[in-house]
């Protein structure tokens, strides 16, 4: 078998901060003829240690290894358990390089791993593995960018912040499910996102998207996430999308929003005249917007 650089992270996002780790991981790989190699888990540590405290997805598992493929990387998938929390930092690198036959360990400038891992640092991390055979390099830094930082911009609505850092549009994937049809009454047909579980999910307001339909085929979208004020039915959270140009039925087909902007907040109009005023003005807002 080859030997390996690896890096080992949850890379919820694959974000600009990740991607600085693995362009240092894979350029070294490069020079020392190494396969580079991604370690992360099955599901959010916190989802095992303390589910109270587990953050929402910007990437759920299949599209986090699509993403680490696509910067050169292979994703390596461990089941976060207590046997793997319990590991130490030390024991952690045995076993990666026993298993994966791993030379090379990159880690971002805030990154630690392994029990200890919070006591540990930089240098600790160079000792142990000078102690086992592994090289440890640290990857530039890119200040303010974070999982964290780009889920708290999508929170608040910021989604054109999170896509900075993110390097790519924040989107939301799901099944089309009925809905009360008002949005047809007004002249605004709406899919009705029933979205995948554990996924960030933009604050209420209208967003400018782009909706993307089982075929692959690609749309504008203005997007409503919030309770409708004006047509209220329930205090549920919907997330409704009018798809631009679109005709037919996508109930029970899976679509994915990716959002670009945020037009307005969501809010209460004294009549449905003014709403379809507004709505039709978010159309025109919409088809403004370009990828």
């Amino acid at each position: 078998m080859k030997r390996r650089g690896a890096a080992i992270g949850t890379f919820d996002g694959v974000h600009r901060g990740h991607k600085s780790v693995l362009k240092t991981l894979t350029d070294l790989c490069s020079l020392k003829g190494l396969e580079p190699v991604a370690i992360t888990f099955d599901r959010h540590p916190l989802a095992h240690i303390d589910p109270s405290r587990m953050p929402p997805s910007l990437t759920l598992l299949p599209k986090k290894k699509e993403l680490l493929n696509r910067n050169g990387v292979m994703p390596v998938v461990y089941q976060f358990n207590e046997d793997l929390r319990c590991l130490t930092a030390e024991q952690w690198m045995l076993k990666i390089r026993d298993e994966l036959e791993v030379d090379l360990l990159v880690i971002g400038y805030d990154n630690t791993f392994g029990c200890d891992g919070i006591n540990l640092s930089l240098n600790d991390y160079r000792n142990l593995g000078k102690k086992l055979g592994i090289e440890v390099v640290e990857a530039p830094e890119l200040k303010g960018i974070s999982s964290s930082a780009i889920r708290k911009a999508i929170r608040a609505g910021h989604v054109d912040k999170a896509a900075e850092m993110a390097d790519r549009l924040p989107s939301v994937s799901g099944i089309v499910v009925p809905g009360n049809k008002l949005g047809r009454s007004l002249g605004f047909p709406t899919a009705n996102l029933q979205a995948e579980e554990g996924i960030a999910i933009p604050g209420n307001g209208v967003y400018a998207a782009q909706a993307v339909l089982p075929a692959g085929e690609r749309f504008p979208a203005m997007v409503n996430i919030g309770t409708r004020p004006t047509v209220r039915r329930g205090m549920d959270t919907v997330i409704e999308a009018h798809i631009i140009g679109w005709q037919g039925d996508l109930y029970g087909k899976k679509i994915k929003l990716r959002f670009i902007t945020r037009l307005r907040d969501e809010i209460r109009f004294d009549s449905i005249e003014d709403l379809k005023r507004q709505l039709e003005e978010d159309r025109q807002n919409t088809l403004k917007k370009k990828l």
